[in-house]
């Protein structure tokens, strides 16, 4: 094993330490992680980051569904859409969409290309959504008094938005997920995170099934890589109780920041 393969498989666990510890974020570092450090082709990257983030996502709510903090009529309303988008997406657009999608001169925009650019984008809208300052206690205890409002087809259009965005580059979408449900549906911060992991899982794992025939999957590597993910998640539960993950979210943030533009560069130049 060289040494990349060996980081590669400790930014599984960071990953997972990651989702554990702030409730997100963890997953827009999975394509990076495979691509950069295991040498994955981008494309399959994608793939094998549905099943990683959607297993760790799945782990990840059972102790919101055990605290009764998931809001299954919204995971519903929010996730059929979004499910159908990703699993369409993974079985027709992305095999569809061809190996140089467009050339000028000397510049040629590959679909490997094209996957790394649009992650790295999403990477940095990420980021801002850590960076960003929340409101106080006093507003969001407020909030959580107010009765739950559905604003159905907004709701339903943010799905396949969400779900097409997770298809085409892998990531959960969490910091997408999370302000529309507390938006959108009202929900407590709380119940946003643990239904926000319950969407994801579903719509990654099935988003997953599309690529099944499309690719030839490493069943080992990805059992190994997820089960490296689920141990960080414990990992970073059990730091959860010592180091406040509100403290961290912002520095992780700007590290994600970083990830994001550094990737522009480098596929650029």
């Amino acid at each position: 094993m060289d040494i990349l393969t060996l980081f590669g498989y400790l930014g599984g666990v960071l990953i997972g330490v990651s989702l554990g510890l702030i409730g997100g974020g963890g997953s827009i570092l999975t394509v990076p992680v495979l691509v950069y450090l295991m040498g994955t082709s981008p494309v399959l990257a994608t793939a094998y980051s549905l099943f990683i983030v959607g297993f760790s996502s799945l782990v990840g709510s059972f102790n919101y569904i055990k605290k009764e903090m998931v809001s299954l009529k919204t995971a519903v309303i929010f996730g059929l859409p979004s499910i159908f988008a990703v699993y369409g997406t993974r079985k027709y657009l992305v095999p569809s969409i061809p190996d140089t999608i467009f050339q000028t001169g000397s510049f040629a925009l590959s679909k490997d290309l094209g996957v790394m650019l649009l992650f790295a984008l999403l990477m940095i809208g990420a980021s801002y959504s850590m960076i960003k300052k929340k409101k106080g206690d006093v507003e969001e205890e407020a909030k959580e008094s107010e009765p739950q409002k559905f604003n159905y087809p907004v709701i339903m259009l943010e799905g396949l938005v969400v779900g097409t965005l997770t298809g085409l580059v892998g990531a959960g979408g969490g910091f997408l997920i999370i302000p529309a449900l507390v938006v959108l549906s009202k929900l407590p911060m709380k119940m946003a995170v643990g239904t926000s992991l319950l969407i994801i899982a579903t719509k990654s794992l099935l988003g997953f099934m599309g690529d099944v025939a499309n690719y030839q999957i490493d069943w080992m590597f990805l059992a190994t890589f997820s089960l490296l993910a689920v141990v960080g998640i414990f990992i970073g539960g059990w730091l959860s109780n010592y180091v406040s993950g509100k403290k961290l979210k912002p520095a992780f943030g700007v590290f994600v920041l970083v990830m994001g533009i550094s990737i522009i560069l480098k596929e650029l130049l």
